[in-house]
């Protein structure tokens, strides 16, 4: 039976990498190695997962040096030698061995404004949109992120300046700005601007590539830029 060296992070920041003999399966996904491992070797690893169909984003991981999410990757994709190495995100304060603490990465979505302000309430006739709308068309290009935090671990800003609102809460902005329900657009688009908003972002496209969804937070982050030239041109921001 052909077998898998697989080198896994265990410990806090200050840890070290283990290596574990994992038997080699037909189909097999990175996540049924962690999952073999915490079962069959040693029941101590800590992980996350969910879904395990590419649904919820909690099994993200990086994946030789890549940040994946686990449950949808291929060992036959990203083996090297019949070789893994499975560190935490980056980016991210680690809790323990592959956990990582996503609590800023969702702080900056509030920061970002990305939240729905309505402007009707539930007496009022439901909005109609037109689903060709360029509005909604954008809207609808990035709105199926999971929240798996593959972007904001493979974004080089983020690592430079941790305080830049990242990929994910930038492109969430992005949605709720070309969302014709919203009423809080004046408020978004100052809580995206500045050194710490979407003018820090150096279109690298490290995001887009990597979105396990296809989603590209470059271009909506790249119309964030556009909408608050705009309004600082107007004078309203």
């Amino acid at each position: 039976m052909t077998t898998l060296q697989v080198s896994v992070w265990r410990g806090d920041e200050a840890g070290a990498l283990q290596t574990f003999e994992v038997p080699r399966w037909p189909s097999q996904t990175v996540l049924d190695v962690v999952t073999a491992i915490q079962r069959d070797m040693d029941p101590t690893l800590a992980y996350r997962f969910a879904c395990r169909v590419g649904m919820c984003g909690s099994c993200a991981m990086t994946v030789n040096g890549v940040a994946r999410w686990t449950c949808r990757t291929h060992v036959a994709k990203v083996a090297r030698d019949n070789r893994l190495e499975l560190k935490p995100l980056a980016n991210l304060p680690v809790i323990r061995d592959l956990v990582t603490d996503m609590r800023e990465f969702f702080a900056k979505w509030t920061r970002a404004q990305g939240r729905l302000t309505p402007t009707r309430t539930r007496a009022d006739d439901f909005a109609r949109i037109a689903p060709d709308a360029p509005a909604r068309a954008a809207a609808n290009a990035g709105i199926e992120c999971i929240g798996c935090g593959v972007c904001y671990a493979s974004c080089d800003v983020v690592g430079w300046r941790p305080d830049y609102l990242g990929p994910a809460a930038l492109n969430r902005a992005w949605t709720l700005v070309n969302d014709a329900r919203d009423g809080a657009q004046q408020e978004r688009l100052r809580a995206v601007a500045g050194d710490a908003g979407c003018q820090s972002c150096h279109t690298h496209v490290s995001c887009t590539e990597r979105c396990p969804k296809q989603i590209s937070p470059t271009a909506g982050i790249a119309g964030l830029k556009r909408a608050v030239a705009k309004a600082a041109w107007k004078g309203t921001l």
